[in-house]
């Protein structure tokens, strides 16, 4: 019987495809922190969602091959605007982490409120990235997200992070806890890509992957 919720695994010519792709200038575009901040819905758009610390700027920072494009940091909830890159004809989007973030209350509360918002309303958006810290797997705030996704028919595809941090039957309790979660979720794209920032694994996977996309 096919394994529910497989390993993404792209064929040669999508990985190259991929590499052509993240060989072009990724550049900054702008933050910003309210719906009307947004850029036109002028080409192909995917974000990268996820609890807060899951590793969303590392993972893009891995996937343009520029150390400090995202801003990474140790501190949860240090990206607080939707902030969106440009790469050829494409938009990456690095949103807010969503649970425990170190900030005001009502900080955290506006930036969400604008994540739910852009989740929701987005025209142009054609895939939602969710992030899961591979050595905790998903939480129900994740499955929050997840609902959202659903209810606005965004496809999302799960993407473990920190893979180098866990190992053997731990890494198939996290990877059988997702699919069942994942199960559960109509908008959900059938395949998990799992990564490393640190490491590199799957890095070239998931650049395949939006490549296939745009």
């Amino acid at each position: 019987m096919n394994l529910p919720f497989p390993e993404a695994d792209p064929s040669a010519e999508e990985r190259e495809a991929g590499t052509k792709l993240f060989r072009q200038e990724t550049q900054f575009l702008k933050g910003v922190v309210a719906m009307d901040g947004l850029p036109p819905d002028d080409r192909v758009e995917i974000c990268f969602a996820g609890r807060s610390n899951v590793g969303k700027s590392s993972l893009i920072n891995a996937l343009t091959g520029r150390r400090n494009i995202a801003r990474a940091s140790n501190t949860p909830g240090r990206t607080q605007e939707v902030n969106f890159f440009t790469l050829a004809h494409l938009y990456l989007v690095d949103l807010p982490g969503y649970g425990f973030a170190n900030a005001p209350v009502p900080v955290v509360q506006q930036w969400q409120r604008v994540m739910k918002a852009y989740l929701g309303g987005r025209a142009n958006l054609r895939r939602a990235f969710l992030l899961i810290d591979h050595r905790h797997g998903p939480k129900p705030v994740d499955a929050e997200i997840m609902d959202l996704l659903d209810k606005a028919a965004v496809p999302f595809q799960a993407v473990l992070t920190k893979s180098d941090k866990v190992k053997g039957a731990d890494r198939d309790r996290t990877q059988a806890a997702l699919r069942e979660t994942l199960a559960r979720h109509p908008a959900a794209y059938p395949e998990i890509v799992v990564t490393s920032s640190e490491t590199g694994d799957g890095i070239e996977t998931l650049r395949a992957v939006i490549a296939g996309i745009a």
